[in-house]
């Protein structure tokens, strides 16, 4: 196997061209001393807002100091991701972190200041005011908060204590990502290799079931070992966030959770008991890769391996351009004239390199095209992602040419509908030119379990956070043994009685990081749903959902996420979507059912 290349043996052509952000690292450090100034100019502002004009003067001054920071963040950043040992690139990453901290806050106060006022004053200027109706849906949004805002006394208590509160969180990804070891296992080869979090699904991904048991059994056993410390400090993260709910008068920390994407409980609610009803697929679906890997017994350990296995072709960075543009054309002939610029104008960083940061990412900045982020190798996985991360980019694109900087911004909520939505047009546009069998199958697999990982997992790990944080918030000691308790429930219940539900699964809650930034993975689920039912309908109607849905792509941070989604044609207060999604599932597992059959 040929050595991987240095940052500068990687072609021009296959580099993003970061100079689009500063020309220079020089343009980049006079960046930093504006931003050193931009902090002067922030605190000068502190207690003037007494009149509408006042705060349009403020709000502007802010807006233009971070746009400034974002593109210093952003470049610093990317330049680090290139070679992550270059110290010059690690050192203007870090330059740039600090002073986005000391900027942040510096201008602690305005958001405060802007709460002590009267809201229908407030909203008296966004009338009277020429120019400041721009920051209409920033403002409705900050009065919003006005009920959980405290005195200013209780305020900095709060805000004292945010250090110490963070602990739980800190001491798990200590714990997690620098103290914990796992044991060795034999691979494939017979080998000795050393468990990681990084191998771990590769592993639980081989066709050697010896190595997928011996993998799932060092992860869990490993965890299980600290059970009681894992425990304690999960448990200290949710009595942190009920702590936290209470102080701010919301009724529970679910609600609390939601308030900032002006989301009901009952959306949330909502998602699980859809899931629930379509549990039934989960289960046929556990029979189905039973009976395709040929097994007398599923076991936990047997999830992740392909039920289909396929002899990778190698796809060439030029076809793989062509497979997602093919792919993305119902999306219309302007979405694609602006995709071209992604290819042709140094959009993409292609390759991996020595140094570079794995995985793959869309970032940007403001006033700039996106970037994304790549280390392409060239197998399908790669062009799936390539569509993946090009649909974040092209939704920043389109946020940043029609909505002016206060209202680009979109929230996380929505931000994997439209990476998603683009896998699944790309999965469909293969499946029509694909009358292989086998490759059919493999497509539909790769289709399934994505859909089993976002929806149906993530769904149990909602569920188990509602459950877990609704026993604390009613004063209930919950231990570590009813944590495994109620995790290992919920997994028979989702999977069904067709696998072995092993007891060692009891302890993967140990290992997910999201549940201490608590309430976040539905968000997953919810977001695969609206894509589903969006592809669904752009393949049906034709353009008035394509206009919807690139009206969706153009509206950034304008409204709040469900707002967005029920204009583009989601409405996710309701079961349909979800339902919609289901009804997909059903079509690929029968489609699959079938293809095994004939295979068979």
């Amino acid at each position: 196997m040929s050595k991987l290349p240095t940052r500068a043996e990687v072609p021009a052509e296959l580099k993003w061209k970061l100079e689009d952000i500063f020309p220079t690292d020089e343009a980049f450090l006079e960046a930093l001393e504006q931003l050193k100034e931009g902090k002067k100019r922030i605190l000068e502002l502190r207690g003037t807002i007494t009149s509408g004009e006042a705060l349009l003067a403020a709000l502007k001054v802010r807006d233009e100091i971070r746009l400034v920071a974002e593109r210093a963040i952003a470049y610093s950043h990317m330049r680090k991701d290139e070679d992550n040992a270059n110290t010059k690139y690690q050192g203007f990453a870090a330059q740039a972190e600090a002073l986005t901290v000391e900027l942040s806050s510096a201008g602690a106060f305005l958001e405060p200041e802007i709460l002590s006022l009267d809201p229908d004053v407030v909203r008296g200027w966004l009338e009277q005011v020429p120019g400041l109706a721009l920051y209409r849906h920033y403002l409705e949004d900050v009065l919003r908060n006005k009920p959980h805002i405290l005195p200013a006394e209780q305020e900095e208590l709060l805000a004292a204590a945010g250090e110490m509160a963070n602990a739980p969180g800190n001491i798990f990804r200590m714990f997690n990502n620098a103290d914990l070891r796992f044991p060795e296992i034999k691979n494939e080869a017979g080998e000795m290799v050393e468990l990681s979090h990084g191998r771990y699904i590769k592993f639980l991904e081989s066709q050697d079931r010896s190595v997928r048991e011996a993998a799932f059994k060092a992860m869990y056993e490993t965890y299980s070992a600290w059970k009681n410390t894992l425990g304690a400090t999960y448990i200290s993260a949710v009595k942190k966030e009920l702590y936290f709910s209470r102080a701010r008068k919301h009724g529970s920390s679910l609600e609390a959770a939601l308030f900032e994407d002006n989301v009901d409980p009952d959306v949330y609610t909502n998602l699980i008991k859809t899931v629930h009803d379509h549990l039934h697929l989960l289960h046929r679906y556990v029979r189905v890769r039973k009976q395709l890997l040929g097994l007398d017994e599923l076991h936990m350990w047997d999830l992740y391996v392909p039920m289909v296995a396929l002899e990778e072709e190698h796809i060439e960075r030029e076809r793989a351009v062509e497979m997602v543009t093919e792919g993305l054309q119902p999306l219309g002939s302007q979405y694609l004239s602006d995709l071209e610029q992604a290819f042709g104008q140094g959009w993409i960083d292609w390759l991996e390199n020595r140094g570079k940061t794995s995985g793959a990412y869309s970032w940007g900045a403001y006033g700039v095209h996106p970037y994304v982020l790549m280390n392409y190798q060239g197998n399908l996985k790669d062009v799936f992602t390539l569509a993946h991360e090009l649909g974040h980019a092209m939704h920043t694109y389109y946020s940043n040419k029609h909505q002016e900087y206060p209202n680009a911004d979109y929230r996380i909520f929505v931000a994997e509908v439209a990476s998603t939505l683009n896998e699944a047009l790309l999965n469909a546009d293969l499946l029509a030119k694909t009358s292989d069998a086998k490759r059919r199958a493999y497509l539909i697999n790769n289709y399934l379990d994505e859909f089993r990982g976002t929806v149906f997992r993530q769904t149990m790990f909602a569920e188990f956070e509602m459950i877990v944080h609704g026993e604390v918030g009613r004063g209930e000691a919950v231990t570590c043994e009813q944590l495994m308790e109620i995790y290992y429930d919920l997994n028979k219940q989702y999977f069904g009685s067709d696998i072995v539900v092993d007891e060692l699964i009891a302890m993967e809650w140990a290992r997910i990081p999201h549940f201490y930034r608590p309430f976040y993975v539905y968000k997953y689920a919810t977001g695969f749903s609206a894509a589903a039912a969006l592809a669904k309908q752009i393949t049906e109607e034709g353009d008035p959902a394509r206009q919807r849905y690139l009206g969706f792509l153009s509206s950034g941070g304008s409204d709040y996420p469900l707002n967005l989604l029920r204009r583009a044609g989601v409405d996710l207060s309701k079961p349909e979507p979800i339902v919609q999604a289901m009804e997909m599932f059903e079509k690929f597992l029968d489609e699959l059912e079938k293809l095994g059959e004939i295979s068979g």
